[in-house]
């Protein structure tokens, strides 16, 4: 049975990736802070204890896998970029947390380590955060390397990069150019049929910048890009800035993506919505912001699937010259 320890856990990615393989998992503990992403992680997987947001520092812990993606607000480019210098007091500044709890573990540490952030964690404002985090886990006896991942070589129709760096104990070299990639699928099997009137968009200015008019004047200043092949980065303030693509319903008409269709996007099972859904039912006619949040800060599923068939499954991808078939070996 594989151990996990998550921090800044939101609604639990890494472990919905154990549970999708098939992969006996114990939670050791799941730390976050968002008190309704608790209530949807305990309503995901009710079956087992429920979770508290609460802090590990100083816990005995064992985990095989430590897993944290670290607030990203302070490092991306939606945000003030405020960065995550330790003693700044900025929520991004929380990753060294992870260092702390790591070093408080003593002899016994976890054999991998993997966290996740935004592309411009590697910008030249902020990578000598990223640079320090792995130096100190280098002090540690680890030996990290890191890459750029989007979802779309993942299966999920989002143009959604970040880094995640794997560090792992001892003088392996994660390489990440052999985990198994998906062909992306058609969106349209991610899409609803239905959709209620309440999700198409109204509001004058954005429906003014979906059609791109660069001399207006306006309250909402984002770009509304119409989704065809696939959405861009489903982000957590989908019902206000809804940079990842509206869908187009013919006639000048266009509708926000649903929350489901945010989950489903991310990579999450109709009954993992469902279970959130019980304890976030939301507001009638109304868009549920809770939900939409839970999906722009959550890790896309299919990621952590390929991570963990090769970590743990040992199962890896090669692309054969003369036929050009995917194989795993």
């Amino acid at each position: 049975m594989i151990q996990i320890l998550e921090l800044f856990g939101g609604i639990g990615s890494p472990r919905c990736a154990l549970r999708n393989l098939g992969i006996p998992v114990k939670a050791i503990d799941y730390v976050e802070i968002d008190e309704k992403a608790v209530r949807s992680y305990n309503a995901m997987f009710a079956n087992e204890l429920p979770y508290k947001t609460q802090s590990v520092v100083g816990w005995n812990l064992k985990p095989d896998i430590l897993i944290h993606g670290s607030p990203c607000q302070d490092f991306s480019i939606a945000g003030k970029q405020k960065g995550a210098d330790e003693g700044s007091e900025t929520r991004s500044s929380l990753m060294w947390e992870t260092i702390h709890i790591i070093e408080q573990m003593g002899a016994w540490k976890p054999r991998y380590v993997i966290w996740e952030n935004v592309k411009n964690v590697r910008s030249k404002y902020m990578v000598h955060n990223h640079n320090r985090y792995m130096s100190e886990l280098a002090s540690m006896g680890y030996t990290s390397n890191y890459e750029l991942l989007d979802a779309r070589n993942f299966g999920l129709p989002q143009a959604r990069q970040r880094y995640f760096t794997v560090s792992v104990l001892g003088n392996e070299y994660f390489d990440f150019s052999n985990l198994i990639h998906t062909k992306m699928q058609d969106i349209k099997n991610f899409l609803e049929t239905d959709v209620p009137e309440y999700y198409t968009v109204t509001q004058p200015s954005m429906l003014r910048r979906i059609d791109g008019l660069s001399d207006y004047k306006g309250s909402f200043k984002g770009r509304v890009p119409v989704i065809k092949d696939y959405a861009m980065t489903i982000t957590c303030k989908q019902m206000r800035s809804p940079n990842s693509g509206v869908i187009d319903l013919g006639n000048g008409k266009y509708r926000y993506l649903t929350e489901r269709e945010c989950w489903r996007i991310q990579g999450y099972t109709d009954e993992d919505f469902n279970n959130a859904l019980k304890v976030h039912p939301g507001k009638k006619n109304c868009l549920n912001g809770a939900l939409y949040k839970q999906a722009g800060n959550s890790i896309p599923v299919p990621i952590f699937e390929s991570l963990f068939r090769k970590i743990i499954l040992g199962e890896t991808e090669r692309m054969e010259e003369q036929t050009g078939q995917l194989r795993f070996v």
